[in-house]
């Protein structure tokens, strides 16, 4: 496909998804021939049995450009590019703003999936390489589990690695942060990611100017991020919790999470106070509750105990004051709380060790928080944390377990795939090269399965990934899930029954 039949394919693709008008494709043509440094223009009309996406057609666009010395083969730079030419084809915000306002009065949900669709057409949401991520569901004793073996982030080529620690380190305070408004049609840099055609909906969330936008690279369905307009640090507070609850209340086909606020029990970017929610049913949502108790001081609201392998408490009302009250109750009271025999001790000298990960959606037609509880205190034997994946499921998941996986979802890392994939070479007794740190694994399994054969051994695997996933959340519940962890639970919420307290 010639050049001038690529520009014009694309932009054929771009009218059909309604990115842009008819009448605006010579406008279009001509800023994309201007970024390939092309003076001249030779209609060749559109190749319609052309079934390339628009992801390839951009490829072959920056393949063009580093072949003509435009742009450098760089990973950075060929991102730049990409998201600069879909910039021509997609409307500024006001017009996407006000777009989405018109589909917001007629139905949330409208409004969502114009904007979700837009997101992925414009190519801001990666979806080619999203589609190379392996997905699955496993059964667990707390329901269906969701397993990602994240293979969509593309790893940095030696070139680019280089260069980036070459460049002169320098004060690059625009934008902030990745999250920062100011991402918003940025053109990107080395080091920063392209931002050219990225797009953001303005929201008010309990009298405050907050942002939504969608994952570039979504983990579940509609994974959208919450941000505020404000550059400021993650906290954990009632404002937060109002602020998830403005946000289901506006969008009741939706729910909204925070990450915790304290490092190792926290996300990955604790500098900008942000949420992330969407249009999916964890596990945890479906999980059944353990026990109900009431909290003396809120009795409109609904109270219990939820079975899952981390501590949740679940909360529930028509009110959402009085949510709002019941919910600052249980997260002042866990931030003071210790209980020694659980290894729970709320600070080290004046270091807070306690915090909520919150979780908000609608559930027949009321308002329901789940407050899980965290800690993250660590020790000698566990210095990556008390509450976190211990050493010997380090293998499989050794990072912070945050919003997502608490939910139920294992964001795995990418090197499973060929490690697993020796795994089963080493059960079905075929050559292998399981790295050392499978090996303990490798063993337990040849032990636990004497008829491994080509048709089960990936079954297998799954399901013992699935095994594992479960253990890390159960090695980040700060109340465990036998007797004495439960009975130390239920001790923690006996507070709330008390009316004298």
């Amino acid at each position: 496909m010639s050049i001038f039949l690529t520009v014009d394919t694309l932009i054929d693709k771009a009218v059909t998804a309604e990115l842009i008008g008819k009448e605006d494709e010579v406008y279009a043509r001509n800023r994309i021939l201007a970024l390939l440094k092309l003076e001249a223009y030779q209609a060749e009309g559109t190749d319609q049995s052309e079934k390339a996406s628009i992801p390839d057609l951009l490829e072959v666009l920056t393949a063009y450009a580093v072949e003509k010395g435009i742009i450098e083969d760089l990973f950075d730079e060929k991102e730049m590019l990409s998201a600069t030419v879909m910039d021509c084809l997609v409307a500024r915000p006001s017009v996407i703003n006000q777009t989405f306002a018109a589909h917001y009065k007629k139905d949330p949900k409208q409004a969502t999936d114009y904007f979700y669709q837009l997101s992925q057409d414009s190519n801001y949401i990666q979806t080619k390489r999203i589609s190379q991520n392996i997905s699955y569901k496993v059964d667990s004793e707390y329901g269906e589990l969701d397993i990602t073996i994240n293979l969509s982030k593309p790893e940095k080529d030696p070139k680019q690695i280089a260069l980036e620690k070459s460049m002169p380190k320098k004060d690059q305070t625009y934008p902030q942060c990745l999250l920062c408004v100011e991402n918003e049609g940025y053109e990107g840099r080395i080091g920063h990611p392209a931002r050219a055609n990225h797009r953001m909906i303005r929201l008010n969330l309990a009298n405050e100017s907050w942002m939504l936008q969608y994952s570039p690279y979504v983990y579940y369905n509609e994974h959208s991020i919450v941000l505020s307009e404000t550059h400021r640090p993650m906290e954990i507070n009632r404002a937060g919790f109002e602020r998830l609850l403005h946000f289901v209340d506006q969008f009741p086909h939706y729910f909204a999470g925070s990450n915790a606020d304290l490092p190792i029990v926290g996300g990955s970017i604790l500098s900008h106070d942000h949420y992330q929610g969407g249009h999916y049913e964890f596990a945890m949502e479906k999980a059944e509750i353990d026990f109900t108790f009431s909290m003396s001081h809120h009795p409109e609201v609904g109270a219990g105990i939820v079975k899952w392998p981390m501590s949740v408490v679940r909360l529930n009302s028509g009110n959402m004051e009085a949510l709002l009250a019941a919910a600052e109750e249980v997260l002042s009271e866990w931030r003071r709380y210790s209980d020694p025999e659980s290894d729970v001790l709320a600070f080290t000298g004046d270091t807070p060790h306690n915090t909520i990960t919150p979780i908000a959606r609608m559930r027949d037609g009321k308002y329901e928080m789940d407050l899980v509880l965290r800690n993250n205190r660590t020790d000698e034997k566990h210095p990556m944390g008390i509450f976190h994946p211990h050493e010997d499921v380090h293998h499989i998941k050794k990072e912070n377990i945050g919003l997502i996986e608490v939910m139920g979802l294992a964001v795995l890392p990418a090197r499973l795939k060929e490690e697993l994939g020796e795994v089963e070479k080493a059960l079905s007794g075929e050559d292998h090269h399981v790295a050392d740190y499978h090996l303990p694994w490798v063993g337990e399994l040849k032990e636990r399965y004497q008829n491994v054969t080509a048709d089960n051994v990936s079954g297998i695997v799954k399901e013992e990934l699935g095994k594992k996933f479960a253990r890390v959340l159960e090695d980040a519940g700060v109340f465990k899930r036998n007797e004495q962890g439960q009975q130390a639970f239920k001790r923690f919420v006996q507070k709330f029954e008390s009316s004298d307290r």
